[in-house]
C-alpha cells in the first residue's frame, strides 16, 4: 500500500509539473501603441518561450465599455514574438487587450492600454538645397564701349556749328506796334509832332498831305511876294 501511494503521488506531481510547463501567464504578454510613419499601430508582444497557441483580441474602450473590436489574431506556436494591429488611434485613447490560451488563460492585459498624448505625424522630408544660379560674365557689348571706341567716336563726329539766333525783323513802315508791347524808345521832347514821337501812326498820310499843302501855299506866297516886290521896284 505504501508503495502504491508513493507511486500515485509521484504521478500527480509529474502531471502537475507537465501542466505547469505548458501553461502561460498573462504577465508574459504586453501591449503598446506606436506610430509607423503617419499610421498608428498597436503591438502585442508575447515572451512565452514555449510557443503555446494563443488568441489576441484588441477592443477600443469608452467609459469602461467596448466601442469597437479592432481585430483578433490567432498565434499558434509563436515561441515568443510580436503581433501588430493597424489602428488610427487618437491621443489618450484607451484599448483593452485580451489574451486566451485554451482553458489555461482567459484574461486581459492589465492595466488597459492608453495611447500617447501626441498623434502620429508624417515624417518631414528634408527640403532640397537650392542650386545656386551662376552669375553671367559681362561681355564687351554688355559692359559698354571701351575708352578707345569712345575716343574714336568723338574724333569722327563732326563739330557742331554754332547756332546764331535769328535777328528780330524790322517793323514795316506804317504798321502799328503790337498791342500790349512796351516800347523801350525814349519819349520825344515836347513840341514835336506825333510823327516824330512814334515814327509811324495811323494819321501819317493826313499829316503828310497837310504838310505838302502848306509847302505849296508857302511857296506860292513867296513867289507872288517876290513878283510884287519886283514890280514895285521898276
Amino acid at each position: 500500500m505504501r508503495i502504491l501511494g508513493v507511486a500515485t503521488a509521484s504521478s500527480a506531481l509529474a502531471l502537475g509539473a507537465a501542466g505547469g510547463a505548458f501553461a502561460s501567464g498573462i504577465d508574459e504578454f504586453s501591449a503598446e501603441a506606436k506610430c509607423d510613419g503617419a499610421k498608428g499601430v498597436i503591438t502585442v508582444t508575447d515572451v512565452d518561450p514555449k510557443g503555446t497557441p494563443a488568441t489576441v483580441s484588441v477592443f477600443l474602450e469608452n467609459n469602461g465599455a467596448d466601442v469597437k473590436k479592432v481585430g483578433e489574431v490567432k498565434v499558434k506556436g509563436s515561441g515568443g514574438g510580436t503581433v501588430t494591429f493597424e489602428e488610427a488611434w487618437e491621443p489618450n485613447a484607451i484599448y483593452r487587450v485580451h489574451v486566451k490560451i485554451g482553458k489555461d488563460l482567459d484574461a486581459d492585459i492589465a492595466p488597459n492600454l492608453t495611447t500617447p498624448s501626441t498623434a502620429c505625424k508624417a515624417e518631414e522630408s528634408a527640403s532640397p538645397t537650392p542650386t545656386p544660379t551662376p552669375t553671367p560674365t559681362p561681355t564687351q557689348s554688355d559692359a559698354g564701349p571701351s575708352p578707345s571706341d569712345a575716343a574714336s567716336d568723338t574724333a569722327s563726329a563732326p563739330a557742331a556749328e554754332p547756332t546764331v539766333p535769328p535777328s528780330p525783323a524790322a517793323p514795316e513802315a506804317g504798321s502799328s506796334a503790337p498791342a500790349g508791347t512796351v516800347s523801350s524808345a525814349p519819349s520825344a521832347a515836347a513840341g514835336e509832332s506825333n510823327l516824330a514821337e512814334t515814327g509811324a501812326s495811323s494819321r501819317t498820310g493826313v499829316i503828310a498831305g497837310v504838310a505838302a499843302a502848306l509847302v505849296v501855299i508857302g511857296g506860292g506866297a513867296i513867289f507872288f511876294g517876290m513878283r510884287r516886290r519886283g514890280a514895285s521896284t521898276r
